[in-house]
């Protein structure tokens, strides 16, 4: 659990934005921390893809039919549409079933912003493989740098729609969602869109199933960032000495992905000139994922900024779609 006195890290603004820098300035913390992003390497990248089709995990397939379900009304909230953003766009694939189900015979053009090349590439050959009128950009960037970047390169007519799904929101403490989208709000013009996936409070059982599959595909997922470490930073980590634990933190309303060190040990990590020891029962705190409420994803988009359009909500799986205007 997080002591009172610490405070988890955000994927918004990077204390060093560097794997060697932010393993020297969150080892520091207590409890030792790892920003989320460092995950998506390319095993990490697919690792999260199989994820994406565990039965346990139901944000990716919801968000999916929700966004083929709505996708006509979806474009025709937002029309004239030129410009397509989405921050972190994975596969590809829900970018796909909304284009695919919903887009008109304009041409558009789509900018995908995500820090891992691996997943690029990925989406941007789903894109492709439609065979429409798009014209695809790739920006391998922080969400924040990438969208200044795709705004700058956005075009010249018609209205731009970002896209930032997957309930990715979660990953972010309320003070770092509500700079992050502040952020948005200052990158996007008025009269441009905002399409936010947010995965609801449901039951606990569900939560831990989602974030502690039985397979142990997520253990994996989290245990591969001390194997990125290894391999980047010349570390010695003895992956099998440390598992995967998730809880759910009710008082604060998030899923919590923490590496529990299974022994005492020491660990060398020679890129971020460390030396580390770690107590039998200690933890690295690598991913904070936070719940909503439907009306508490509307009070801090209209915070922001922007104004409420829609929200499509799937009851059974526990997970919105919310359509805001920047105002």
């Amino acid at each position: 659990m997080q002591p009172s006195a610490a405070r988890h890290k955000t994927d918004g603004p990077a204390a060093i934005d560097s794997l060697a820098g932010d393993v020297q300035y969150y080892f520091a913390l207590t409890p030792r921390q790892l920003p989320s992003r460092y995950f998506y390497d390319p095993l990490g990248s697919a690792l999260f893809e199989a994820i994406c089709e565990l039965p346990w995990y139901r944000i990716t397939k919801a968000e999916r039919s929700l966004l083929e379900r709505h996708a006509r009304e979806i474009f025709d909230r937002v029309e004239p549409l030129s410009t397509l953003v989405e921050l972190g766009p994975g596969s590809g694939d829900k970018l796909a079933a909304l284009i695919g189900a919903g887009a008109r015979a304009q041409r558009l053009t789509v900018h995908l912003v995500d820090v891992s090349a691996a997943a690029l590439d990925l989406a941007a050959r789903t894109l492709h493989a439609l065979d429409l009128d798009l014209v695809v950009a790739s920006h391998q960037a922080t969400y924040e740098s990438g969208l200044v970047d795709a705004m700058a390169r956005r075009a010249s007519n018609g209205r731009t729609l970002a896209l930032f799904l997957g309930s990715n929101i979660g990953n972010f403490d309320p003070p770092g969602a509500d700079e992050f989208l502040l952020g948005l709000r200052g990158s996007l013009a008025g009269g441009d869109f905002l399409l936010v996936g947010t995965d609801l409070v449901k039951p606990e059982r569900d939560l831990l199933l989602a974030y502690d599959d039985p397979l142990g595909v997520t253990a994996a997922f989290n245990r591969n960032l001390l194997v990125r470490i290894n391999r980047e930073l010349g570390a010695d980590f003895d992956v099998s000495a440390f598992r995967h634990h998730a809880l759910w933190n009710a008082a604060e309303s998030r899923v919590e992905m923490h590496l529990v060190a299974s022994r005492a040990q020491r660990v060398r990590i020679p890129g971020a000139s460390l030396d580390v020891t770690f107590d039998e029962g200690e933890t690295i705190w690598t991913e904070s994922s936070y719940k909503y409420r439907p009306d508490d994803v509307v009070r801090i988009l209209e915070w922001a900024g922007f104004r409420r359009v829609e929200q499509w909500i799937d009851e059974a799986a526990g997970f919105a779609l919310t359509l805001v205007e920047a105002r």
